[in-house]
């Protein structure tokens, strides 16, 4: 490595001042510290946000749930309260990574890196979540703005995220098997708003699928969506697979969501 600080800020107020000041903001750092170690970043100033206890904690708030930015991956997944109100939630923090990334990656800093395969943004998308941040509350469908890109301001940090409780929903993920990211990923959820359904993996960021909403709005159905079809074209390509591998995963984990969907009531 080199040369840099450390802090350790306690409260909300020392961690937007460090970052005014050019700190570079640490959550989970399961991108950031691999990322330092190849010398693709180098901050001088980490801001380590794990003594920040105000943005821990899960909570239910009427018909949504609230979930802090630095909750853990393992931390949902194990959460009585996610699994109440969102299983479908618990269910994908469970399928992050390996149980050393969950232990250490949290929800703030998966959404504020949103690498285009994460499984959280699909989430976020999917369920409408909206994102608390220390200026202003950001809808997920404005949040993310594609490759490595949010609506994230300099110094702008997320504090938590608000997810709506739908009547029904579900995740399913072709896991890319060296790095248990998606391949392609798909969230389905229906709510008291109509459904919406998200995919990651596939291009330059997550998105939602509007050909797919249309036709589940009609008809809940694994059936409904199985010859709607994916432009291959909106796909990325690599040695994982093409363009048009990730076109038709996109149908088959749509489906296979939409029936752990059906089957959990």
């Amino acid at each position: 490595m080199y040369a840099f600080t450390y802090e350790r800020p306690t409260s909300r107020d020392q961690v937007l001042a460090l970052a005014r000041a050019g700190g570079k903001l640490l959550a989970g750092g399961q991108t950031l510290l691999p990322s330092m170690r190849l010398r693709l970043a180098a901050p001088e100033q980490l801001v380590d946000l794990a003594g920040v206890e105000e943005l821990r904690g899960i909570r239910r708030e009427g018909e949504r749930l609230r979930v802090g930015a630095m909750v853990r991956h393992a931390d949902v997944a194990e959460s009585e309260e996610v699994r109440a109100a969102i299983p479908a939630l618990a269910q994908l923090a469970a399928g992050i990574g390996d149980k050393q990334v969950r232990a250490r990656g949290t929800l703030g800093g998966s959404l504020a890196n949103n690498d285009p395969a994460a499984d959280y943004p699909a989430a976020a998308l999917a369920l409408g979540a909206t994102i608390h941040t220390s200026a202003r509350d950001i809808a997920a469908d404005d949040f993310f703005q594609g490759l490595f890109a949010t609506a994230l301001e300099e110094g702008e940090l997320i504090t938590a995220v608000s997810f709506p409780c739908p009547q029904r929903a579900a995740y399913a993920k072709f896991r890319q098997p060296a790095s248990l990211f998606a391949l392609i990923g798909v969230f389905v959820a229906q709510g008291a708003d109509g459904v919406r359904v998200a995919v990651t993996g596939g291009g330059n960021g997550v998105f939602r699928h509007a050909a797919m909403e249309a036709a589940l709005a009609a008809n809940f159905s694994s059936e409904a969506i199985s010859q709607v079809p994916t432009d291959e074209g909106e796909m990325s390509s690599d040695l994982h697979g093409s363009s048009a591998y990730r076109a038709h995963l996109v149908g088959v984990m749509a489906q296979r969501a939409v029936a752990q969907a059906l089957a959990q009531g």
